[in-house]
């Protein structure tokens, strides 16, 4: 098993033993967190609005400008007075932010920008009262002000990147209504419920927790969580799952899952770790902004160097200010985590749940997927799939014997003909008289007829006839016959199998159009997965394969260096899925602490799969765009704040240049939220 894998699988199982209210609480702490930080920027912007506005009137750059003369004694004690309100105050998430940025020593944009206001200030300071030379409060002012601006806009556009996990959060509701021995009705608050108590759900009410309906019907939206957009129809024996949303039915539930057990609770954990993951992209993108901040530093530094001798103090600091706030570190640490945000909150939407980013971001580069048979391609369950007559005997004679001869049994055959029968609505014959055939099947009395259905063996042992040639054919695709008997008569075969999904063909299709290998991996006899193969056109089958053998087959598909995604049971398949590239978990239903899958789909319809790739290829595509954007940006903006093209009169302010670089990050914020699949 991949070592890595093998560890963050151990770190994911170390969180899951997260309290549940704790991951509610530190999401909702989350998402309050960057409210608090919005509501601080836009405070402090509006009051630093306030006091720009005279000192930008006691300007005498607007003065020359605008053609008017404001002045008095004392003018310059106003806009100093005013500029150090100005740079403290409004000055001070930057100057903090720089601080905390020094200690970790991870330096970047909050460090840039600290030296620009830092040495505005100081250089118009001594400008005011000690050397001779135009002042910097006017830019100082208008910097600092738009610089609140820009991170007020961009706080807010980030928000948006976590939206998804907020109204997740939200589906969680406070209270419920809990059922006494009774019947009488309490309110009380989820933690104070515990598993085997009975609760209430009025219709229209989010589903409080996990548990089984034991009386009543009603259909359920549990889109929010499962992406299944039709309301599912639920009544007594079914699960519900808590923060669904209860149609207009009136239900009654059992509780059996609470607190950090809850399938919510879990996915909410899940989305939350995704999230905080750092991919290989994420890395290169950490690099790449911490080495912009010791160029935008060198950048500056040149540029002062260069302008002092062949301009002056005032114009060199002000081109060195404007290189400082122009860079960008920002946008480029930004550029990766915003679009993650937003795939795994779309990924959650959809009933895919990422436990490792990594080898999510790999899906797009996937040659080979393996599936496994049972459950995953087919249904898991037998289906009938030939119905037989003997001559004289029509299809709804022969099926309506073996419906009602096989209603009493809880054999998987017998299952899969009784829903048969009951997918076309035939009469239940009355049934009396049941017998288990050992090693040879049932005999019953159906309608005062004798009844029997067996298997070919003892069709063999009785001397009955029946056409072999058929018989061969169904049984080498794998398929199971029985054999429908009335008083003896051979009535017909009704042949059985694990029943292919109708989606499979269609995955199998896509994968091979994207030029994507689709294999099987199964322990199930190799006529019956040979028989699947074919069907579906699978490029390779791999049958009667045991479970601890699975991984080493896994391990040959990835020769040559090819990359292999594994879909399979989460258990069953633990080995298999830890050795593939991508191990994505189908059919986990509301189980899905499955700590050895990348990817669970809540679902068992292998359609997901098709999703996964779609979606990790088009968040990939988003980071390039990010990336491209943001080091570009950086490459033509720098020089330019440097003023390379000012003898063409091009020659950006330190204000401009703080709204180019909000504008910057901005615009990669606003592009990760257009993130989406069709």
């Amino acid at each position: 098993m991949d070592e890595h894998k093998q560890k963050q699988a151990a770190s994911q199982s170390h969180d899951q033993h997260m309290n549940h209210d704790e991951a509610g609480h530190a999401a909702t702490g989350h998402a309050s967190h960057h409210e608090q930080m919005v509501a601080e920027y836009r405070k402090r912007f509006w009051i630093v609005l306030l006091l720009t506005i005279p000192v930008t009137m006691l300007s005498p750059m607007m003065m020359m400008l605008f053609g008017y003369h404001f002045d008095f004694p004392g003018a310059n004690f106003v806009v100093f007075g005013l500029s150090t309100v100005i740079f403290f105050y409004g000055g001070k998430p930057f100057l903090e932010g720089a601080w905390e940025e020094w200690k970790n020593r991870s330096l970047g944009m909050m460090m840039l920008i600290s030296l620009a206001i830092v040495s505005a200030y100081i250089y118009s300071t001594f400008t005011a009262f000690f050397i001779e030379g135009s002042d910097f409060y006017f830019e100082l002012a208008t910097l600092i002000l738009i610089m609140l601006l820009g991170h007020w806009i961009e706080m807010k556009s980030q928000m948006g990147a976590s939206k998804a996990l907020e109204e997740l959060i939200k589906l969680m509701p406070k209270e419920a209504h809990r059922l006494d021995a009774a019947g009488n009705v309490e309110e009380v608050s989820i933690e104070a419920l515990v598993p085997g108590e009975r609760i209430l759900v009025k219709p229209g009410e989010k589903i409080p927790l996990d548990g089984k309906i034991y009386e009543g019907l009603s259909t359920v939206d549990e889109s929010m969580l499962t992406g299944e957009s039709v309301p599912i129809e639920k009544q007594p024996g079914m699960q519900a799952i808590g923060g669904s949303i209860n149609g207009s039915g009136v239900l009654k539930l059992t509780v059996e899952k609470v607190g950090n057990e809850t399938y919510l609770a879990q996915v909410i954990n899940m989305v939350q770790e995704a999230q905080q993951q750092k991919s290989k992209s994420q890395g290169l993108a950490d690099k790449a902004a911490g080495w912009l901040f010791y160029i935008a530093v060198t950048a500056g530094l040149l540029t002062f160097v260069y302008w002092i001798f062949a301009a002056d103090l005032a114009f060199a600091l002000e081109r060195m200010v404007t290189v400082l706030v122009i860079a960008c570190p920002h946008a480029l640490g930004l550029a990766v985590p915003l679009v993650n945000a937003v795939s795994t909150s779309i990924a959650a939407r959809n009933g895919l749940l990422i436990r490792n980013r990594t080898q999510f971001e790999e899906a797009r580069n996937v040659d080979r997927i393996v599936f496994d048979k049972t459950g995953t391609l087919t249904e898991g369950n037998f289906g009938v799939t030939d119905i037989l007559p003997a001559a004289g005997v029509s299809k709804k004679e022969l099926l309506t014997l073996a419906y009602s001869a096989e209603s009493q049994s809880e054999h998987p055959i017998a299952k899969g003909i009784v829903r048969k029968g009951e997918a076309a609505a035939l009469t239940l014959l009355p049934v009396t008289d049941y017998q288990n055939l050992t090693g040879q099947g049932l005999q019953v009395t159906v309608d005062g007829m004798q009844v029997a259905v067996v298997s070919p063996g003892t069709m063999d042992e009785r001397g009955i006839a029946y056409n072999k040639e058929t018989f061969a054919s169904l049984a080498q695709q794998g398929k199971t016959v029985v054999f429908v008997l009335k008083e003896g008569i051979l009535q017909g075969m009704v042949a059985n199998a694990d029943i292919i999904r109708a989606s499979s063909h269609e995955v199998v299709t896509a994968l091979k159009e994207q030029g994507i290998e689709a294999i099987m991996l199964t322990g199930d006899n190799s006529r019956a997965a040979q028989y699947v193969g074919e069907q579906l056109g699978l490029a390779q089958v791999f049958a009667e394969v045991l479970p601890a053998e699975k991984s080493k087959h896994i391990a040959a598909l990835k020769a040559g260096n090819k990359k292999v995604a594994m879909v399979g049971d989460g258990v069953n398949d633990a080995p298999a899925l830890a050795e593939a590239d991508l191990g994505i978990a189908i059919g986990a239903g509301t189980d899905v602490a499955i700590e050895t899958a990348d990817v669970i789909l809540v679902d068992s319809n292998p359609k997901d799969v098709l999703t996964i790739i779609t979606l990790s290829k088009a968040t990939y595509r988003k980071m390039v765009e990010n990336l491209i954007w943001a080091v570009g940006y950086n490459v033509i903006a720098i020089p330019l704040a440097a003023g390379v093209l000012s003898n063409q009169g091009l020659l950006i302010t330190p204000a401009i240049g703080a709204a180019v670089m909000s504008i910057s990050t901005i615009i990669c914020a606003v592009n990760a939220r257009l993130l989406k699949i069709d």
